[in-house]
């Protein structure tokens, strides 16, 4: 093409200086200035990586000056042309070229490949493999199970799929001490994020948890809230010195301005203007943790109660973590229900009825457990089947599964609690308790005239180089784990001076391996430490904890456990002993507990392990006793030189009222709600359905791909792990989850589960799913060419292969993409507009396919256009048809799925009353939108691949 002054044209090379014009033309060599990027540019004449921009009739073009018109007509004059068109306000007006704005994206797939911005042929497998995980993953049955950084335990998947489907759940989670109630939290969160059924969540929890929630909800499923306390409030209306002007306004609403909040309890008890605020933002979710902790009766209720009360009023969903129903007695899991469903759960007496006349279906159910599930109901016992007959009617021809089934149907509080023990699911390990009696210092001599919890832990009265020095305990802990190695020991103590000074100890002093933990440390480092601990061959052998810095970290790589003091909490001492006792312990967990003679530890010590059994069995009821026995502990904590009978008695007592507990529980155990809080084939298929979607290598191939194409440098770490860093020549200022001085990755769970130090990648990771947004979203890889040397076919033959989607502009808690998900319709066509798809597929004429070198594309796309144009438009209507078929089974599959749900839901509520109204109604006006949406549904253009035969 001839050059002239005046002409528009983009670099190839630098595509963001923008529209370029030429300015001067001298001999061979022509020069343009960019405007937008205030740069100029000389070219030689005979390889000018230069396209020349020509808007077409149809198209909308912009002025120098920001006016918008639609072409009506395009002239070219002595090599310049000249648009006329149809302006926002209906004006006709006509411009030369030298008049369009400087600053352009040419980013359609029509508009890169006619102006000869054309991909590498890599670039645009990556589109196109992003585009088909994407609509894979959109209709996955597991899509919001994926991403966790946790182990695939049954009674864990099945309540987050069960609850997380729902709209705003209102939930129970109940499970025993152990069982990992704040994950399954953590999984719905995640799922209901993800998928667009919540965006904004509220967590409290007792200011002791803050930073265990914190910690969990990013490191397993990578998920960043702000904690809102007394320390950022401050910060937020505090008047600023300098500028005397107030940083804050009393206008300004905290809670509004996150969408993941995170608060203690405490602080809204403390800050009435917090509370006002929390409850006047909206929620899509609310999580409360330690509900048992909530104090209600029918006769007055406490305030903590009210604030979580009105809160629950004020949000869509609700998540209550609280203890066994058991536990916490009748009164108080009624109370719990209430702040979940007040209109159900109204009266305590009428719900102690309800809850009776369940015990005979519980009855039912365990007698039917005796028979296989797959054996006909005509097998059961008569007298059975009569009074089956009473609940179900007529079972003819019914299995025993199924029987049991629809009892669990009949279940009152089944859908809204869950609650897991574990005397219902196996793998834990067995524990061995071991004491170490030591004699007290004299150095603790003044401990006689100290009050409550200073006693358990008496170094906290003293300087650090004198109790460790003296206290029996450190040398004791030095020579336990001298004697242990090379197991791994995890310490745990109450403070974090406590850890400090011990691993320092051992360290510095003893020239053993050992790393702290304790809330001072940042995450990161907290990582660093637990992946020290857990090297095997030049790791820690011994990891301090503190009380706080411990919460929510599981070792169970380790099984030696030291307790170097005890906590006044049976539930925070289960907790501890959560650290190993985990499912998957391999070894039986060894307890180890040094205490002082004499003193408040050796009471607490016996009390817990007489009384309790609490070491060497997990406890259930420990909470439960505590408090009944709490008015004649404490003193006898407090008391010097209790008479050893006030102890005997005290332990004898604990010890027959837990065995009458432990009993009770045995005999009343609740097979109905064990049933439907983990309904175990659903879960393991869940779980193979998990397993086969993850597919490690596949994700590790793709994500190669995507560090390739971006300019990331990514080196080998160990297998499926690698060290990802900033590239010299990135593509992207920004990369997903990039930090500046590089991540290290993993593919696999196994690997991620013991290196926490470690980002998991997986489908639903952010680092995943943002750079396939990102490609999407973008124009990278949306036009290219290649050549294919096929002997049959006439050399010159032009084919164009197109990539189109269904674009559906719905909001995302729809989920329409379950429906319509981005599976790319192909269109491969010839000039003599055969569709070629099925004869040829995508590939096969990938491993065809050969780049065309940069430097000829442009020219040769230039001699084709017109061609390429008509194959263009052809296809699209063929692309249309497919469409408009697609359109109409996913609309019918869209309106078999939720009128299934609708009818469930009613039918399950014409038995059972805790199915809620609103959550019906939400389903019926989801059917709705969801029609009127799909019916919208347009084409969408991603992809052009040019392909000519050259034999």
């Amino acid at each position: 093409m001839t050059y002239s002054i005046g002409q528009r044209w983009i670099s190839n090379t630098e595509t963001q200086l923008g529209l370029g014009i030429i300015i001067d033309l001298n001999g061979r060599q022509v020069s343009l200035s960019f405007p937008a990027a205030d740069e100029e540019r000389i070219y030689s004449v005979d390889s000018a990586p230069l396209s020349r921009i020509i808007y077409k009739e149809g198209e909308e073009v912009t002025t120098s000056n920001q006016q918008k018109m639609q072409v009506t007509r395009v002239e070219e004059r002595q090599g310049l042309f000249f648009y006329t068109g149809v302006d926002d306000a209906g004006n006709e007006r006509q411009i030369s070229e030298v008049s369009l704005d400087c600053f352009i994206k040419l980013n359609t797939p029509e508009q890169r490949l006619f102006s000869g911005l054309l991909d590498k042929l890599n670039t645009f497998k990556l589109r196109i493999d992003t585009l088909n995980h994407v609509s894979r993953l959109q209709q996955s049955p597991v899509r919001g199970l994926l991403g966790s950084r946790t182990s695939h335990l049954k009674h864990q998947v099945y309540i987050a799929n069960e609850v997380a489907q729902r709209y705003a759940p209102r939930v129970l989670l109940a499970d025993e001490v152990g069982l990992g109630k704040t994950i399954e939290a953590g999984m719905v969160l995640h799922y209901q994020l993800s998928t667009g059924r919540a965006n904004r969540v509220l967590i409290v929890v007792p200011q002791t948890l803050i930073h265990q929630w914190l910690v969990e909800m990013i490191r397993r499923f990578n998920l960043y809230f702000s904690i809102i306390d007394a320390e950022r409030y401050e910060l937020s209306y505090e008047l600023d010195e300098e500028e005397g002007i107030q940083i804050g306004t009393t206008q300004e609403n905290l809670f509004e301005n996150e969408q993941l909040v995170l608060c203690s309890l405490d602080f809204l008890m403390d800050n009435e203007k917090a509370r006002q605020q929390a409850l006047s933002a909206q929620w899509d979710l609310l999580v409360v943790d330690e509900a048992h902790h909530l104090h209600w009766s029918e006769e007055e209720m406490s305030p903590e109660y009210e604030c979580v009360e009105e809160l629950a009023k004020h949000s869509k969903g609700v998540l209550l973590l609280t203890a066994t129903p058991e536990q916490a007695g009748i009164a108080s899991h009624f109370a719990r229900l209430r702040l979940l469903d007040p209109a159900r759960f109204y009266d305590l007496s009428t719900f102690k009825k309800e809850e009776e006349g369940y015990q005979q279906i519980n009855v039912l159910v365990q007698e039917l457990m005796a028979y296989e599930e797959q054996a006909s109901a005509e097998t059961l016992d008569v007298a059975l089947k009569s009074q089956l007959a009473a609940y179900l009617g007529d079972i003819t021809g019914l299995q025993v599964g199924q029987v049991i089934s629809n009892l669990l149907d009949r279940h009152g509080t089944g859908r809204v609690l869950f609650r897991n023990t574990r005397a219902a699911i196996q793998g834990f390990p067995e524990r061995q308790v071991h004491a170490y009696p030591l004699e007290c210092p004299a150095i603790y001599s003044s401990l006689d005239a100290q009050k409550g919890q200073r006693k358990l832990y008496p170094e906290q009265l003293l300087d650090k180089e004198i109790w460790l020095e003296n206290d029996p305990r450190v040398k004791w802990l030095a020579n336990t784990v001298n004697a242990l190695h090379p197991q791994k020991v995890l310490v745990i103590c109450a403070k974090a001076n406590t850890a400090i000074a011990l691993e320092l100890y051992l360290k510095v002093k003893m020239g053993l391996r050992s790393t702290s933990f304790h809330e001072g440390l940042s995450i990161i480092e907290r990582d660093r430490a637990a992946a020290y601990f857990a090297e095997q061959e030049n790791g820690a052998q011994t990891l301090i904890c503190s009380e706080i810095g411990s919460e929510g970290r599981n070792f169970q790589f380790a099984h030696h456990l030291v307790l170097f003091d005890l906590p006044l909490s049976p539930d925070l001492l289960e907790q501890r002993i959560g650290r190993l006792d985990r499912i998957g312990q391999r070894h039986t967990i060894e307890i180890h507990v040094p205490y002082l003679l004499n003193t408040v530890q050796e009471k607490l010590f016996r009390w817990y392990h007489e009384g309790i059994n609490l070491f060497t069995h997990s406890c259930s009821v420990g909470f439960t006793l505590y408090e009944e026995f709490e008015e004649q502990l404490l003193p006898l904590l407090d008391t010097v030189g209790t008479q050893p009978h006030e102890l005997e008695q005290l332990i004898a007592a604990t010890k027959t009222r837990a065995e009458q507990i432990n009993q009770a529980l045995h005999e009343g155990r609740d097979r109905l709600l064990e049933l439907n809080s983990c309904n175990t084939p659903q879960a393991e298929a869940l779980i193979a359905a998990i397993e086969a979607e993850e597919n490690c290598l596949e994700l590790e191939n793709y994500m190669a791909q995507v560090f390739q194409e971006y300019g990331i440098d990514h080196e080998y770490h160990s297998e499926h792990t690698e060290i990802v860093r900033p590239g010299d020549h990135m593509k992207t200022s920004h990369f997903p989850g990039l930090k500046e001085d590089g991540v290290t990755v993993t593919y696999s769970r196994a690997k991620a589960l013991v290196r926490e130090d470690v980002e998991f990648l997986s489908w639903e990771h952010p680092m995943v799913s943002e750079c396939m947004e990102m490609t999407l979203d973008s124009e990278l890889g949306n036009a290219t060419l290649a050549t294919i040397s096929i002997k049959s076919i006439q050399p010159g033959t032009l084919f164009l292969e197109s990539f189109f989607t269904a674009n559906c502009a719905a909001p995302k808690k729809l989920q329409l993409d379950r429906f319509l998900p981005l599976a790319p319709i192909r269109v491969l066509m010839d000039i003599s507009g055969k569709n070629l798809s099925k004869i040829l597929d995508y590939k096969q004429l990938n491993q065809m396919c050969e780049p065309v070198k940069r430097h000829l594309g442009y020219p040769i796309i230039q001699q084709i256009q017109t061609d390429l144009e008509t194959i263009l438009a052809q296809s699209k209507k063929v692309a249309e048809a497919q469409l408009q078929e697609i359109i109409k089974q996913a609309t019918v599959q869209m309106q078999q799925s939720i009128s299934h749900e609708i009818n469930r839901l009613e039918a399950l509520k014409r038995l059972n009353p805790s199915i809620r109204e609103d959550e019906i109604a939400y389903y019926k006006k989801q059917l709705v939108e969801s029609a009127e949406y799909m019916q919208s549904t347009a084409l969408k253009l991603q992809a052009l691949r040019v392909v000519i035969n050259k034999i």
